[in-house]
């Protein structure tokens, strides 16, 4: 049976919140930001691991290693070794990274389409600390 909140949609807290509980760990792994910019860059191609540790900035050797060990034991990411000297090994996203993929995309278009609100709502939010912060009207007992 699904549960289902209020408006009639699946509730989001039915699964188990425990760290042990595999919708959690899978949550883990798909949405930290390394694995998102992973995912989103081999959309529809295949990097070698040097050009995938070039475009995401920031990234040391060791964390992209580990990200792409853990997205190809999750079945989200391929990797393909060529027997040459040096090795050339390559990765791309499997038919299921290739779904998630879809998801990510639908969440970085939401995200530009209300960049601007988000970016007031935080320009709102600090200012309203700092006015707490110097004895503003919410600073005396407020809040």
């Amino acid at each position: 049976m699904t549960d289902f909140a209020d408006n009639g949609d699946p509730d989001p807290f039915q699964w188990d919140a425990r760290e042990d509980c595999e919708v959690r760990q899978i949550l883990d792994r798909v949405a930290d930001k390394w694995s998102l910019l992973v995912i989103a860059l081999l959309d529809s191609r295949v990097l070698r691991f040097t050009e995938l540790r070039r475009e995401i900035h920031g990234i040391s050797q060791r964390m992209l290693t580990v990200t792409l060990r853990q997205l190809e034991r999750d079945g989200l990411v391929s990797r393909k070794v060529h027997p040459v000297v040096p090795p050339r090994v390559e990765y791309a996203l499997t038919p299921l990274g290739c779904t998630l993929h879809t998801t990510i995309r639908s969440l970085v278009t939401w995200t530009e389409e209300h960049q601007n609100e988000i970016a007031g709502a935080r320009a709102a939010y600090d200012a309203r600390v700092a006015s707490v912060a110097s004895g503003g009207p919410e600073g005396a007992g407020g809040g």
